[in-house]
Parts: structure tokens; C-alpha cells; sequence
């Protein structure tokens, strides 16, 4: 073997580089190879995995600038603020969030070499087990391991009928890369991706329509925060179409034309300059040759695991979108420190009922925990707490109102079952209720606790002392 490790991680995105830095904080000599299309100036493969380099990182940055614009053009007159009409350069935006990407994808080698941890260019294919541990072909070497953890992610779901060239039909990838504001621009799937991105160009000046086949929308939020959702979308602008049935989309000159069968059942055409695709996404297990060391993968690519990450296969484990439950890169990041301390002989673990969702639209969604509805569903007895930011302080002041914080706690026990927010910075705010959940919180635990004045934190302390209906300022 040209080179041996304790423990090697098989892809870079923030489950396996978190993965292979705590592996290193805990003894392990580590290795983390990495092969991706996201090459840097060098052509060097870049850490980050999709998060990093064309997922949540690069996403935030545009909505970040495309929020500012449309502050400039929408409400800085209501703050007694003059500028004229703002103009847009999308070549500097873009050339702005790529500088953001490549300080934080440079940033993880940094900490690789700080935590020791060796970078492997190179696609990880297994081979067998040798001697000393499992061999993975990396490259044109072979590595043997102790210990492998598959973290290699997840990618864009392509529709068979709709051939994506990210130029005119994007995926996440390319609807990052427009390179001038769409005059029209069609979403197919009403997602996250789907809400963000059409988010972005809608408030560059694109007339954005989305295209949702589900007959409601964002079905996995809680009821109410959905349709307050959907209300203020439709109402900044974003033509939302559910219940709909995707027909042939071709590329034409002037951009791509969609047919479509609306909720009616009447057929629909959609012409648009540019057209993104945003219908979830697929395990990366293509040339992982799992079989080879007996890994098994379900119907749908992903890796078989238990609840904490090992698979069928001692010394062999999976994190992130590669297994189940949800694509999100903070949940990866947990299940890899999980793993990491397991292999150290640690108690690692990972509460899946705490993984909190966000979605950076304006106004930010967020939460964790259970909905309304799924309460409903398992017969749980509930009581609810819920204020509108109209009631706040800070949000009025912010010029922010939009949206509340609705909690739900058990009718039985007051533990704290869910934590639903729609609102400025819900994103930030969520914590809280994550931390309350995770430390078993009844809604009395957070209405006794000193919130400071003003703060939009005290709408998470006024839906907490509405579950006793007892609001101070509502």
C-alpha cells in the first residue's frame, strides 16, 4: 500500500470534511479524498461538497444582494432615504459570491492542515479489504483504511424528459451562473431551491413563475406557516402554480417554451428566457462500487445504515444525503462528528427530531420539530402559542413586521413538541427552540427566561407564554 490511514472519508462536503477534522481531533490518522467538478483556479479539486461551492453557501450570497437591491428600490423611501433607482451589475454580484466560496472552500484546507488531516485528489472507488484495513482506489493509488466513512453527498434530480445544459435549463448549479437578469424565468418545483433562487431573480426584475406539482404548497412546513407563506410570495410578485403536470419543454431561440397541465386539468404553455429544474435530489453512489465490500444501497442509491451511521459492514460507515433522512448540511455535519466520536469509543450521537429547517427566503422560514398537522395525525393532545411580529418592538422598528412565531407544546406535560417560525431572521431565531427541545423545555421553561428588549427573540418568549394564555404584549 503507497498509503495507509486510521480512518478514510470519501468526500469533502461538511459531512465528511467535519467528519475527517474531528476524526484527526481524536487521534486518528485521517484521510479525505475528494473528487469533484468544482475545481479552483488550479484545478484542484475544492472541499465543501455542494454546500460550499453551488448549494447554501453561493445561495445566500445572492439572496443576500438581491435583498439589498430591492431594500434600495422598495424601502429605503419609507425610512426617509433617497438613492434613486438602483441599478443591478450581475457580473460583480457574481463575481462576489464566487470570492465568498473560495475563501471558505480554501478556508477548510487551512483546517485540514491545521487538524493534520491529508487531502486525497481523486474519486473513491472501493476495492476490497487487504491486510490492515479496507482498500479504496483513489486516483491511480490504492489506500487502505481502518475505517471508512462514505459522505460523497448528493446531486441535482434531473428529469428524464427535460435535458438540463445549465445554460438555458439549470439546475442548482446553473441557476447560480445566469449571467444577466431573466426578462422571464420558470421554476419547475416550489422547494427550497425552487423559493430561493426564484426569490433572487424576482427582485433583480425577472417575472418569475414556479411550477409545483404537489397539490399544496410547502406540504413538510406547518400548515399555517405555508399559507402565510404562500400569501406573501404571491403578493411580492412570484406566480405560483400547484397541482400542475409538466408535458414537453423544448429549447427554442428566443429561451425554452413548457407545457404544462394546470390543477384544472386545462393545458397550459409557459414561455420563458431561462427555465431552472429543481425537483430534489439523488444519492452520489455512482463508482462507489459498494457491492465490492458487501456496503448495501436501497432502491433508491442511498447507503443503508443504522441510527448511528453504520452500516451492514463493520468499519464502515455513511453520513449526510448519502443515507437517510433530510439533505440538509448541518445534519451531515452532526452525523459526521457522531461517527467520528463512536469510532473513538465515545457516546456520539445525533437527535434527528432537532434538525432544524430553514429557508432563506424574505421572510425567512424556519423550524424543528412537529407540525400542526403531524400532531393531529399521531393523536397527540397540543395546546399552541402564536405571535405575529406586529406585536414586536424590534420588527416594527426594523420595518419587518411580516410574519409570526407560533409554538406547540404538549397539553399533557407543556414539553415544547415544535417550534414554527415565518419572519426576519427566523434563521438566527430557531435556535432557541432547538436548544429548548434538546434539553426536554416545557413552554414554561422559556416564558420564565429574561429575553432582552428590543429583540425579536421576544416573539419566541410571547408564543412560549401564549401556550399558557398569558401574552404580555399580544
Amino acid at each position: 500500500m503507497s498509503k495507509q490511514f486510521d480512518v478514510l472519508v470519501i468526500g469533502g462536503g461538511p459531512g465528511g470534511y467535519v467528519a475527517a477534522i474531528r476524526a484527526a481531533q481524536l487521534g486518528f490518522s485521517v484521510a479525505c479524498c475528494e473528487s469533484n467538478p468544482y475545481a479552483d483556479p488550479k484545478g484542484e479539486p475544492r472541499l465543501g461538497g455542494t454546500c460550499l461551492n453551488v448549494g447554501c453557501i453561493p445561495s445566500k450570497a445572492l439572496l443576500h444582494t438581491s435583498h439589498l437591491f430591492e431594500e434600495a428600490g422598495h424601502s429605503f423611501a419609507d425610512q426617509g432615504i433617497s438613492v434613486g433607482t438602483p441599478k443591478i451589475d450581475v457580473a460583480k454580484m457574481m463575481g462576489r459570491k464566487s470570492q465568498v466560496v473560495t475563501q471558505l472552500t480554501s478556508g477548510i484546507k487551512g483546517l485540514f492542515k491545521k487538524n493534520k488531516v491529508t487531502q486525497l485528489n481523486g474519486h473513491g472507488s472501493f476495492v476490497g479489504q487487504g491486510a490492515a484495513g479496507w482498500q479504496v482506489k483513489v486516483g491511480d493509488e490504492v489506500v487502505e483504511a481502518k475505517q471508512v466513512i462514505i459522505a460523497t453527498g448528493s446531486k441535482a434530480r434531473h428529469l428524464p424528459t427535460i435535458p438540463v445544459d445549465n445554460k438555458i435549463v439549470c439546475d442548482n448549479i446553473g441557476a447560480l451562473e445566469i449571467d444577466g437578469v431573466p426578462k422571464k424565468l420558470a421554476i419547475i418545483g416550489a422547494g427550497v431551491i425552487g423559493l430561493e433562487m426564484g426569490s433572487v431573480w424576482r427582485r433583480l426584475g425577472s417575472e418569475v413563475t414556479v411550477l409545483e406539482a404537489m397539490p399544496d404548497f410547502l406540504a413538510a412546513a406547518d400548515q399555517d406557516v405555508a399559507k402565510e407563506a404562500l400569501k406573501v410570495f404571491t403578493k411580492q410578485g412570484l406566480n405560483i402554480n400547484l397541482g400542475v403536470k409538466i408535458g414537453d419543454v423544448k429549447v427554442t431561440k428566443k429561451g425554452v417554451s413548457i407545457a404544462y397541465t394546470d390543477k384544472d386539468g386545462k393545458a397550459q404553455k409557459l414561455d420563458a428566457d431561462r427555465l431552472i429544474v429543481s425537483v430534489g435530489r439523488v444519492p452520489n453512489t455512482d463508482g462507489l462500487s459498494a457491492d465490492k465490500v458487501g456496503v448495501k444501497l436501497d432502491e433508491r442509491g442511498f447507503v443503508q445504515v443504522d441510527g448511528h451511521c453504520q452500516t451492514g459492514v463493520a468499519g464502515i460507515w455513511a453520513v449526510g444525503d448519502v443515507v437517510r433522512g433530510p439533505m440538509l448540511a448541518h445534519k451531515a455535519m452532526e452525523e459526521g462528528v457522531m461517527v467520528a466520536e463512536l469510532m473513538a469509543g465515545q457516546a456520539g450521537h445525533c437527535n434527528f427530531d432537532t434538525v432544524p429547517w430553514v429557508i432563506y427566503t424574505s421572510p425567512e422560514i424556519a423550524w424543528v420539530g412537529k407540525t400542526e398537522q403531524q400532531l393531529k395525525a399521531e393523536g397527540v393532545a397540543y395546546k399552541v402559542g402564536k405571535i405575529p411580529f406586529l406585536a414586536n418592538g424590534r420588527a416594527l422598528g426594523m420595518g419587518d413586521p411580516t410574519g409570526f412565531v407560533k409554538m406547540l407544546a404538549c397539553a399533557e406535560t407543556d414539553r415544547i413538541l415544535g417550534v414554527h417560525i415565518i419572519g426576519a431572521n427566523a434563521s438566527e431565531l430557531i435556535s432557541e427552540g432547538v436548544v429548548a427541545m434538546e434539553f426536554g423545555a416545557a413552554s414554561e421553561d422559556l416564558a420564565r427566561i429574561c429575553h432582552a428588549h428590543p429583540t425579536l427573540s421576544e416573539a419566541v418568549h410571547e408564543a412560549a407564554l401564549a401556550c399558557d394564555k398569558r401574552p404580555l404584549h399580544f
